[in-house]
């Protein structure tokens, strides 16, 4: 190596200027390497750190690829083989990810590791020794500046000798700190070349190690995975670009069609009518009050389903009843400033709605629609027919088969109901009877709603001297008569889910029947809302109470319950078989089966029932009275106790008991 690629240490102690400025050169080399050897870290560091976000990205990668299967899919069906492929793909990322975490790891050792400790060590030991040798320079010309001061007369012995041993320690000291100084840089010249390589030797060597591995994994097994793959990438693509191409055209000929079709009651003069229609579906706007005098409209989806009306807001996941449209009534009408409007009226007159069609055609349909369910031609075998021979005219009220008097006289007094065995008609073949078919007439309509809200009542019972009745002619006044006048008087807390006419009562497998058809109803109509009342049993009739305005929703007689029962596993359901009242004669009597839930068991329900029944047996017999009264415990007013209070009850759980519920 020539003299000038190195400092010299036999000229450390003489410093001389020639000296100074070879060293001054190589500081100058020390500090640009120093700033060099800075930015080539961080790129080393950047390529490490994509490294390990390459091993982190692909883990994730995997990951996600094998969550596919448990995500899910609303139109998932079919996506059986994808999800083996994807399998397959997250099986073989795992091992590059493998792959990926050792070269990072490699990279971390060999490269960045190496060049971290080159300026850890090396560049930062250079800039401690320059600091020493800094002091050290400093030192000695301040101890000879106090030498060359040394005065020519008088001279003290004893200061000379000061000032020249002082000399001759700081010039030793800067003597040691140059040539250790010049050591670190004539070092430095030979350690920033290996600094140099090593690192990249390491990354290299990872890097080869990193495709070695890789192509191995790579092998002909995975090759023909990779190429079954794009066989099927390439058929779904040719699939995709015939059913493109089927849908275009299908566009451009959905597009080709006249303006007219587009506006809304474009024959309004001459709109072609299907009066035969038995199921309908679209938009329709429905009034609701919004004040005392306010009305406003809403646009909404209306469809018909069975005998129900149905309605689904936009965006609704599913639709819910509006009214059971068998025997209701459907009548056109004059609503103010808009037009096409009709009204459907249940047979009781206690629901009432308005709907406003689109179109004129829209309008006519509806109301011929709505008239064909009401008189029940969607049950008859060929229903169309029907329709055709037996449809009025579109503006014209719908009159049902059966009308609002006749069906109130299904429900007056009757004689026991004797079982009768139904015929087949005649021309069909014998079939063998269903069971739920014999307790139930299929296709018998459901009544969720039993009475009308406690609120409607208030509102019709506000006149008068503050005395409150109900629509069965019964006071509260006589109800407390009636509950002091009764040996046993319990109530129980139960929400009304529905009620149907049955064909016997002979057993309680018909009220087994009719709490599965009202529960089944109830989730194919998405019926949940629920309104609580207090079921209050006494020995002479059993009475739904609204727990607010205490009015009498529901009495029945208990002479006339023929029948009732607890589920057999939901122990909160209930059912009740009763004799209709005010049957004309000349009619044969009816039978509705009542489901309720109770918060109770329900075989507390039926004990209170059965005790009053056995009550009324034993109020004819003194004797029999005395005896039951022994069996059972009275309370302080000489009633029968059977439990508590429900309501107590709740009050000490700190429950109180809601007006709504959710099933």
């Amino acid at each position: 190596m020539p003299a000038t690629d190195r400092l010299l240490l036999e000229e450390a102690l003489q410093d001389s200027p020639q000296t100074r400025s070879l060293f001054s050169v190589f500081e100058e080399d020390a500090g640009t390497l120093t700033d060099y050897t800075n930015q080539l870290l961080q790129s080393m560091q950047r390529v490490y750190g994509a490294q390990n976000e390459m091993s982190l990205a692909t883990q994730q990668l995997s990951q996600q690829l094998q969550k596919y299967e448990k995500q899910n899919f609303a139109l998932g069906k079919g996506d059986e083989e994808v999800i083996g492929v994807l399998q397959q793909f997250a099986t073989i990322v795992d091992k590059l990810n493998l792959l990926h975490e050792e070269l990072a790891r490699r990279l971390a050792d060999s490269m960045v590791f190496p060049m971290v400790q080159f300026r850890e060590k090396d560049l930062t030991e250079i800039g401690t020794l320059k600091e020493i040798y800094s002091i050290a320079s400093e030192e000695h010309d301040s101890a000879m500046a106090k030498y060359s001061r040394l005065p020519k007369k008088r001279e003290s012995e004893k200061l000379k000798a000061e000032v020249i041993s002082e000399v001759a320690y700081t010039r030793r000291k800067q003597h040691q700190a140059s040539m250790q100084y010049y050591c670190a840089l004539n070092a430095l010249q030979h350690r920033k070349k290996v600094a140099m390589l090593e690192p990249m030797l390491g990354y290299m060597h990872a890097q080869m190690a990193f495709f070695h591995k890789s192509l191995d994994m790579m092998s002909h097994k995975v090759a023909d995975f990779l190429s079954s793959v794009e066989q099927m990438s390439q058929s779904i693509q040719v699939q995709l670009d015939a059913e493109t191409e089927a849908m275009r055209q299908s566009q451009q000929e959905l597009l080709s069609v006249d303006d007219t079709v587009y506006m809304p009651d474009q024959d309004a003069c001459s709109p072609l009518v299907n009066r035969s229609l038995v199921q309908r579906a679209g938009y329709l706007n429905i009034r609701s009050k919004t004040g005392l005098v306010t009305t406003s409209w809403d646009r909404l989806y209306f469809f018909t389903q069975g005998g129900n009306l149905m309605c689904q807001p936009r965006g609704a996941v599913a639709g819910g009843l509006v009214m059971d449209l068998d025997n209701s009534s459907v009548m056109a009408v004059d609503c103010e400033d808009r037009r096409y409007c009709f009204q459907i009226t249940t047979p009781n007159g206690k629901i009432c709605i308005t709907l406003q069609a689109e179109s004129k055609r829209d309008y006519e349909e509806w109301i011929c629609t709505l008239n064909n369910i009401s008189r029940q031609i969607y049950l008859t075998d060929n229903p169309e027919a029907v329709a055709i021979r037996l449809n009025q005219t579109a503006l014209q009220a719908v009159t049902p088969i059966i009308s609002f008097e006749k069906k109130h006289e299904n429900y007056g007094p009757n004689s026991k109901l004797q079982p009768t065995s139904a015929e087949p008609p005649p021309g069909r073949l014998q079939q063998e009877p269903d069971e739920s078919a014999e307790l139930i007439t299929a296709g018998t309509p459901i009544q969720f709603d039993l009475v009308l809200p406690a609120s409607e009542f208030e509102d019709q019972n506000r006149c008068g001297a503050g005395r409150r009745t109900n629509p069965f002619g019964e006071s509260s006044s006589e109800n407390a008569r009636e509950s002091e006048d009764s040996l046993l008087h319990q109530m129980f807390v139960v929400r009304f889910l529905g009620s149907m006419e049955v064909k016997s009562d002979q057993s309680k497998e018909v009220i087994y029947e009719a709490m599965r058809q009202v529960l089944a109803a109830r989730a194919i109509h998405n019926i949940f809302r629920m309104t609580e009342s207090h079921l209050v049993v006494t020995t002479q009739c059993l009475r739904l109470v609204d727990p607010q305005t205490q009015v009498t929703r529901m009495s029945l007689q208990l002479s006339d319950i023929t029948q009732f029962a607890a589920h057999q596993e939901n122990k909160r359901l209930i059912g009740f078989v009763a004799v209709g009242a005010d049957i004309s004669e000349g009619l044969s009597p009816k039978l509705q089966c009542y489901v309720f839930e109770s918060n109770t068991e329900g075989e507390k329900v039926c004990y209170a029932v059965s005790l009053g029944k056995e009550i009324i047996e034993a109020q004819k017999d003194p004797e029999a009275l005395a005896e039951l009264m022994k069996t059972v415990p009275l309370t302080s007013d000489g009633k029968f106790l059977l439990l508590e209070s429900e309501t107590h009850c709740d009050e000490q759980a700190g429950d109180p008991v809601g007006l709504e519920s959710e099933a």
